[in-house]
């Protein structure tokens, strides 16, 4: 109890500082209240939330994207100053190939960090990754052509040990992802033998 406590405080002095940072004069630049100041601050302090919201039990379903589709953002704290997005167009030049596999090396250290705090987080006979099913991933798999398979797909956690970790697994080409989501619910307790959208009519 100490040690959420305790974490509680720290994330609650460092979203007050987030606050007094935003309160600041800073010219010619919009910027919403309570914002971090920084990218990697503010994707840490969302993942130290979701840790807390899992360890008091305040949700059981947590989704996160790093950024929206199309993102200008640049990454100059890992030497790439130019825009993500247009990166990602890269045509087989492996200047931007390269500089594409830095900000997804940063993006999966973000991640590892916030797996690492997970792992070393007790809940009742294990720790909060051992109770959790975590799912990482993409939209796309070659953003040059826009293609979405083979979609490289990571699922972590022991789900309380519905899931069977340390191993890569290759499906035939157009294997639907959405396999992978009934199995998920399956997992859970839900039972359903596909995805599916109901359509209303008026």
């Amino acid at each position: 109890m100490d040690d959420y406590l305790e974490s509680l405080r720290d994330v609650e002095r460092r979203i007050q500082k987030a606050e007094e940072q935003s309160a600041k004069e800073v010219p010619d630049v919009d910027r919403p209240a309570g914002v971090p100041d920084g990218f990697e601050p503010h994707v840490q302090l969302l993942y130290d939330l979701q840790l807390l919201a899992y360890q008091a039990d305040l949700t059981r379903v947590i989704t996160f994207m790093y950024g929206r589709e199309q993102t200008g953002r640049p990454y100059p704290q890992v030497g790439v100053p130019e825009p993500h997005h247009s990166l990602t167009h890269h045509q087989n030049d492996p200047e931007k190939m390269a500089k594409c596999a830095t900000i997804q090396t940063y993006h999966i250290k973000l991640f590892g960090d916030y797996l690492e705090k997970l792992r070393v987080t007790p809940d009742g006979d294990g720790s909060l990754l051992d109770h959790t099913i975590v799912l990482y991933g993409a939209g796309i798999s070659n953003s040059d052509r826009h293609t979405h398979g083979p979609l490289p797909t990571l699922l972590l956690g022991g789900g309380a040990g519905a899931i069977k970790g340390g191993r890569h697994l290759v499906y035939p080409d157009a294997t639907p992802l959405a396999n992978l989501y009934v199995t998920l619910l399956d997992k859970m307790g839900v039972q359903a033998e596909k995805l599916w959208r109901q359509h209303r009519t008026a």
